[in-house]
């Protein structure tokens, strides 16, 4: 790299203002010195390079100008080490080399936040993929983590050390925000719950939220785009907390209570998408219906579990044109103006290849029961062919 310090020096001063008598002064050296160093006749003394940098206010790298490409190499790095992360879903893929390249990366630039970010979420991935998620009955049915399991993680330990230290120093953002959902997820699973609802404390409630106070900021057709997107956003994660509602009340929920929930989680897309047209969500949409289908096999309604079966390879095939499209809106009165998500980089939530192995996509009890006696139905390999096509 070609070092233009003296460039650098001139820019600096004119940007504040200053003379090249004033800053001589400064630091202590003649006009003549700055002069030179200016017209690229000299470079100062390493000793004054401090002074100078804190004359202007800035750091040493971007005195020398390296500030965009170390920050170029940061984000190089970052996003590598999210890809690993990202191939370790749910199975140990590369999850030790992707420990090591991310640590590296650390030692490469100590202290930055957004390495240690992906360090913190590699060791929280890490934990899951070696060891996994592990559940208890309470002593009324209701489904609690196994704290004491999960407190001997190693990766936990350390990523939750790592967390607590960003959120000392991270300042309100998204990467703030993915701080926060991470560490809030391992203290439930270590037993911290005092800790975990002191950390949520600190963000705003829902109608403080992004896409609430988005559309507080815009108006016109920036405006209507702007709650077609919340709307959006709220659809599904209403239908999250439907589906965890349900499973959280595995053992105090009917097999026919289950099903009719399943049914409003999915039937509360076509509140707004009233056309039918779900963009990204088809794919989830797609793995609450093979849920649906065990509960509705559990409630004795064989023929409509089949059914749900049938309207989950529907929904996938939805998403694989949605994913062909790659551009365009949605559709529906209320989000015409939403723009379709990038299908570049999108992970891919559901394929209907992989539709029989991913059954029922959420572990629950008696999945493996029920599996076991639908596949002895004629109607299961009926459905299976379905799928290659």
């Amino acid at each position: 790299m070609q070092l233009n310090l003296g460039q650098k020096i001139r820019e600096l001063r004119r940007r504040d203002g200053r003379t090249q008598e004033t800053l001589a002064e400064a630091i202590g050296v003649t006009s003549q010195a700055v002069s030179r160093w200016e017209a690229n006749g000299g470079y100062p003394d390493m000793e004054m390079i401090p002074s100078i940098a804190n004359y202007f206010n800035i750091s040493i790298d971007e005195l020398f100008g390296y500030n965009n490409e170390r920050s170029k190499r940061i984000d190089e790095l970052a996003e590598k080490i999210d890809q690993m992360n990202f191939q370790n879903n749910g199975e140990d893929i590369n999850i030790d080399a992707c420990i090591a390249f991310a640590r590296n990366a650390l030692i490469e630039f100590p202290g930055n936040e957004k390495i240690m970010l992906c360090l913190a979420s590699v060791l929280y991935n890490a934990g899951y993929v070696r060891y996994g998620e592990h559940h208890l009955s309470d002593d009324e049915g209701y489904d609690v983590l196994d704290v004491e399991r999960h407190r001997t993680y190693p990766e936990w330990k350390e990523a939750i050390s790592l967390y607590e230290k960003l959120l000392k120093t991270m300042e309100n953002g998204e990467p703030r925000h993915r701080v926060i959902r991470e560490l809030t997820q391992l203290y439930l699973n270590t037993g911290e719950h005092t800790r975990a609802l002191e950390v949520i404390e600190t963000v705003p409630n829902l109608y403080g939220s992004r896409e609430f106070l988005k559309a507080k900021a815009t108006d016109g057709k920036k405006r209507a785009e702007s709650y077609g997107e919340g709307l959006l956003k709220t659809v599904r994660a209403c239908s999250e907390l439907m589906v965890s509602g349900v499973i959280a009340n595995e053992k105090n929920m009917s097999a026919a209570e289950k099903a009719q929930s399943l049914r409003g989680a999915i039937e509360i897309f076509n509140i707004v998408c009233t056309d039918g047209n779900c963009g990204s969500h088809h794919a989830y949409i797609a793995r609450v219906y093979t849920l649906l289908s065990l509960y509705l096999w559990l409630d004795g309604k064989k023929d409509e579990a089949f059914e749900a079966l049938d309207l989950s390879l529907l929904q996938c095939k939805l998403f694989d044109e949605y994913l062909i499209k790659e551009t365009g809106c949605y559709t529906a009165p209320l989000i015409r103006l939403v723009q379709h998500e990038s299908c570049h980089d999108m992970p891919i939530e559901t394929s209907h290849i992989s539709l029989a192995e991913d059954w029922p996509w959420w572990c629950v009890s008696e999945c493996n029961t029920v599996k076991t006696e639908m596949q002895a139905d004629s109607r299961w390999q009926e459905w299976m062919s379905k799928l290659q096509k």
